[in-house]
């Protein structure tokens, strides 16, 4: 229950920071932490959490803002990037990255607490 609890929270609080505050892309590695800390899982479980928390954020919002626009530019992008001209290569970078950002965060967050 607390692993589904942390995936929830991590993917809530980094949209809302994303959203409701002028803080730079990579702010919800700090609210990965904080949701790291008040949830403590061993530190597999935390990347885990962390990592799919955002990930799924970050692949859901990606497709939802690149549907309006018919995949336009997301296309052109990953023609200049090795992908091949695939969106949805370039929609899992994406997540991928933003994921491992987030789950290092969150394992940090776990040792922090265990340190305690």
């Amino acid at each position: 229950m607390k692993f589904f609890v942390s995936i929830v929270l991590t993917a809530f609080l980094a949209f809302v920071a994303g959203i409701y505050s002028t803080i730079p892309w990579w702010s919800f590695a700090v609210t990965s932490l904080i949701v790291a800390i008040a949830i403590h899982q061993k530190p597999g479980k935390a990347f885990l959490s962390g990592f799919l928390g955002l990930f799924l954020l970050w692949v859901g919002l990606s497709l939802f803002k690149d549907a309006a626009n018919e995949h336009i530019l997301s296309a052109k992008v990953a023609k200049i990037l090795p992908l091949g001209g695939s969106y949805i290569a370039l929609i899992l970078v994406t997540g991928i990255i933003g994921g491992l950002v987030s789950g290092l965060s969150s394992v940090t967050g776990s040792y922090v607490k265990k340190s305690k």
